[in-house]
């Protein structure tokens, strides 16, 4: 039985016990018991690394309310920076390192989610330690750390907004429970595109085999690949939010968005408030800040906003590409406080166009950054924006044209749907306020029955997906953030 099947019937099961039972203390035991017996399908081992952080971090989050010490934080984030360390980069450095000391640590897989959870638990004893007024039982800090819509993957959560929800024994509602479902079946369609971004419309022709098996590459691939991967890369992981904000959404609970149309944004800042947002949230409030808080000068600052995305980078992998990207958004951050800071100086208010400007050049240098995401090294990275920076290389092309043509119908494709959707949402909200039909005529009659549309038309788009994406095999990863 595959993992996907196991997940859908525990989800299945646990609705059925939290709709008829009211104890929070039972579904509780439930939602952890269903938690640990998924997250074991994927190794004990993992899950006995899983409980000793839970049991630990639990200890040191007592320890702080009973003595709130900088010492016993400091011992709390050591103590899970070292778990971390042991399990996710001490492994890979002894791949690249002769070292004999390290080569023990070369058999270790990395349990899933480690990175996320342990960013839970972290921010548990950081809002601990600040005085947040959180005292969960040992069963409650277990179902924090283990959660199953949110274990491999997040969104990081934090305890202040879900003790309250384990609490609670309210009647699941049966609005949240459509809403939750429907949630899943966009993130599985958006899913299904990231695998077609991923394999190509040929097979063998999309964006892993532009950066892993390609030779050479012109400017104009460069663009496309970088643009195409940002797009795989969200549609892939908007779409597991989706899912897993569904699926809490349907046992009652409420998660962290994870994105807010990213590809809106019109300057570097704004795409930070927009991506990943639960994470960049995360270093915004227990990284940045307390670093800015640390003096009071612009440099400091700014410094302070580079260090920060730099951790951002390597909490990802600890590589030179990935230190690169984040010192690179680190830098467009900065870049962008300047000109705000002219803009307030000079009391300048931008024309109308100014908007399309920046969101053509946020796009831009952001799909850029992609090439230090996902390059496989330091030279290929390096010929990349080298090609982009010849203007004699943007002549030819060595890719697929049928890329090219993915890449722009997905990207477009996607805007129209916001489009409809934005559309059909005003009707409604118009409709049920006013009473009045704001946009008669077509648009009204699709309005009022997008329940016999939409579902057909979704149905049909699954089914071409997944021919497309038929025998797929392992080229192309279907949760690329579970590698993080």
């Amino acid at each position: 039985m595959s993992r996907g099947v196991l997940y859908a019937l525990a989800l299945l099961l646990c609705t059925v016990i939290v709709a008829k039972v009211r104890s929070r203390r039972v579904r509780q035991a439930v939602l952890l018991l269903a938690s640990y017996a998924l997250y074991v399908s994927w190794g004990v081992r993992f899950a006995a690394v899983l409980l000793t952080s839970t049991v630990m971090n639990y200890l040191l989050g007592e320890w702080l309310r009973s003595k709130r010490s900088g010492l016993i934080l400091s011992i709390g984030v050591l103590l899970n920076l070292a778990l971390l360390t042991i399990f996710k980069y001490l492994p890979e450095a002894a791949i690249h390192t002769p070292l004999s000391s390290l080569q023990t640590f070369s058999h270790f897989a990395l349990p899933l989610g480690i990175s996320f959870w342990t960013f839970q638990a972290m921010s548990y004893l950081f809002d601990t330690y600040q005085g947040e007024d959180i005292d969960p039982s040992l069963l409650e800090f277990a179902l924090y750390m283990a959660f199953f819509p949110v274990t491999i993957s997040g969104p990081v959560c934090r305890m202040p907004e879900m003790l309250p929800q384990f609490r609670s024994e309210s009647a699941l509602r049966w609005d949240d429970i459509g809403r939750g479902f429907q949630r899943i079946a966009i993130g599985a369609l958006m899913m299904q595109l990231a695998r077609l971004l991923g394999r190509g419309i040929l097979g063998g022709d999309g964006i892993v085999s532009g950066f892993d098996h390609a030779a050479r590459w012109s400017g104009a691939d460069v663009w496309c690949l970088a643009f195409g991967y940002g797009l795989q890369l969200f549609f892939d992981f908007a779409g597991y939010s989706h899912i897993a904000i569904g699926a809490a959404q349907v046992l009652g609970f409420t998660l962290p968005e994870n994105f807010a149309r990213p590809f809106h944004s019109t300057s570097a800042s704004m795409f930070w408030t927009r991506w990943h947002m639960s994470l960049s949230f995360w270093i915004r409030d227990y990284v940045f800040f307390p670093l800015m808080q640390m003096r009071r000068e612009l440099w400091w600052r700014n410094l302070a906003l580079v260090v920060s995305m730099i951790l951002f980078g390597l909490w990802h992998k600890a590589t030179l590409l990935f230190l690169l990207w984040g010192c690179y958004h680190g830098v467009l951050l900065v870049l962008h406080r300047q000109i705000e800071g002219l803009e307030r100086k000079y009391d300048w208010t931008p024309p109308q166009a100014w908007n399309a400007i920046s969101w053509i050049t946020t796009i831009s240098f952001v799909s850029l950054g992609w090439i230090f995401f996902r390059a496989n090294s330091w030279p290929e990275a390096r010929q990349m924006l080298a090609a982009v920076l010849s203007p004699a290389s943007y002549v030819s092309h060595f890719l697929s044209g049928s890329l090219y043509v993915l890449v722009l119908v997905l990207a477009v494709g996607y805007e129209v749907v916001l489009l409809v959707i934005n559309t059909l949402n005003r009707h409604t909200v118009a409709v049920a306020t006013t009473g009045e039909v704001s946009h008669p005529g077509f648009i009204a009659f699709i309005a009022r029955r997008r329940w016999y549309w939409i579902p057909p038309l979704y149905v049909l788009a699954m089914l071409f997906l997944s021919l497309l994406t038929l025998n797929q095999g392992s080229s192309t990863s279907q949760f690329m953030y579970s590698n993080f």
